[in-house]
C-alpha cells in the first residue's frame, strides 16, 4: 500500500504551512471546550423546536453532517481500540472520539427515523501508524469544519442553526489541536472559505475509507454510535 499523504485528503494545501507554537494550557483549553460543547449540543437538538425540523433541506443537511460525524468517530474509536497511537498522540483518539461519539448521538437523536445509517470502513491502517494517524485527523478536522461552515447558511431552523454552529467551532477547535501537534499554522489565513458538499464528498471518496463491507468494527469497547 502507498504512503497516504495530506495531498490526498487536504485538497487546498492548508498543511503546508510553517511552525506556530502554542502552550499546552491552550490545547487543554480547546478539548474543554468541545467537550461542553458536544454536551451543549445534545441539549439544543433534544428541545422540541430542534426536534422539529421542518425543512426537508434542514434533514438532508443534517444526514449530511451525520455521515461525516459517523467517518470521524469511527476513525478516533479505531483508533482508540487499537492502542497503537501513542506518545504525545494517546490521548487524541479517547478524548476526540468521545465528543465525535457525542456529535453522532445527537444528530441521530433530532433526526430520528430520518437518520442514514452509519456505513462500513476500512481505514487502510492509518489508525495504526502515528504519523499517517496525525496526518488523517488534521485532514478530518478541517474538512469538518469547513463543511459546516459551507452549510450554515442554508439551514431554516433557528434551533438547528445554533447546533450546527456548536459543532462548527468544536471542530475548529480540534483542527487548531491537530495542525499544532503536526507543527503547522492553526489558523494560516485570517478568513476560512467553506467547502461545497460536492468537494467535500469527492475528498472523502478519495480516500477509499468509506467501504461496501465492514472491516472497520467489534464489541470492544469504546462502542461505535450507531
Amino acid at each position: 500500500m502507498s504512503d497516504l499523504t495530506l495531498g490526498d485528503l487536504d485538497r487546498d494545501g492548508a498543511i503546508r504551512e510553517a511552525v506556530e507554537r502554542l502552550s499546552d494550557g491552550t490545547r487543554g483549553a480547546f478539548l474543554g471546550k468541545a467537550v461542553l460543547g458536544s454536551a451543549a449540543l445534545l441539549g439544543a437538538l433534544a428541545t422540541p423546536a430542534a426536534a422539529g425540523a421542518t425543512a426537508a433541506s434542514d434533514v438532508a443537511i443534517l444526514n449530511y453532517a451525520l455521515t461525516l460525524e459517523y467517518l470521524q468517530s469511527a476513525f478516533y474509536t479505531e483508533a482508540e481500540r487499537l492502542g497503537a497511537v501513542g506518545g504525545e498522540l494517546k490521548s487524541v483518539p479517547p478524548q476526540l472520539g468521545a465528543v465525535e461519539r457525542a456529535h453522532v448521538t445527537a444528530i441521530k437523536a433530532a433526526l430520528g427515523h430520518a437518520a442514514v445509517k452509519r456505513p462500513a470502513f476500512d481505514f487502510r491502517g492509518v489508525t495504526e501508524d502515528k504519523t499517517k494517524f496525525l496526518k488523517t485527523a488534521v485532514a478530518f478536522e478541517d474538512l469538518g469544519a469547513a463543511a459546516y461552515k459551507a452549510q450554515a447558511p442554508r439551514i431554516k431552523s433557528p434551533a438547528l442553526l445554533a447546533a450546527a454552529i456548536s459543532i462548527h467551532s468544536v471542530e475548529a477547535r480540534h483542527a487548531a489541536w491537530m495542525r499544532f501537534l503536526a507543527g503547522v499554522i492553526p489558523a494560516a489565513t485570517p478568513f476560512d472559505e467553506g467547502k461545497p458538499i460536492s468537494e467535500v464528498k469527492a475528498i472523502v471518496a478519495s480516500t477509499r475509507f468509506i467501504v461496501s463491507h465492514p472491516k472497520t468494527g467489534s464489541t470492544r469497547k469504546p462502542k461505535f454510535t450507531g
